[in-house]
């Protein structure tokens, strides 16, 4: 990450070394949370079946709740002065979930693959919640906190939707 532009530069307390290792983890954690958005919303336009209205709906309050955080995750970046993401290119170099293109993914795959992605971004917030208290960031690992209770609950109802009998 490069040094912050002069007029970026944000009043803060922490340390700006210690703040741009959480910069860093929060800003993959934001692309992250921009790839399961847009794959969330995109298993919600084109879930089939049986389920569909039951998917359809709790695909679309899980993509709103992800794309909830997006703005604060930004800003809790910018508040320790440092930077954020800037555009899709910058998503997809820091993203770790994988893309889904297929033309085609059953009810059961969606679920799943959904399921272990907000699992993947639980572990991504808890890097960065440790990398806040190493830098004795409090703010951002209080709120991360939050972001990996609601992460919890959505890999939580997308098992007990897949489950069987």
């Amino acid at each position: 990450m490069a040094d912050v532009a002069p007029n970026l530069k944000t009043p803060t307390d922490l340390n700006r070394n210690d703040t741009r290792t959480v910069a860093e983890a929060l800003n993959i954690a934001l692309a992250d949370c921009f790839a399961l958005y847009l794959k969330t919303k995109n298993f919600h336009w084109h879930v089939s079946g049986p389920h569909f209205r039951d998917y359809h709906l709790m695909f679309d309050d899980q993509a709103t709740q992800i794309l909830g955080i997006t703005d604060a995750i930004g800003e809790r970046v910018r508040k320790t002065s440092q930077t954020t993401l800037r555009s899709i290119g910058d998503i997809s170099r820091r993203q770790t979930i994988v893309d889904n293109d297929r033309d085609y993914v059953s009810p059961d795959e969606m679920l799943a693959e959904l399921r272990e992605d907000n699992l993947k971004l639980i572990a991504v917030f808890r890097d960065a919640r440790e990398r806040a208290e190493e830098a004795n960031d409090t703010a951002t690992s209080s709120i991360v906190d939050d972001w990996i209770d609601q992460a919890e609950e959505r890999a939580w109802f997308l098992f007990e939707t897949a489950r069987k009998g």
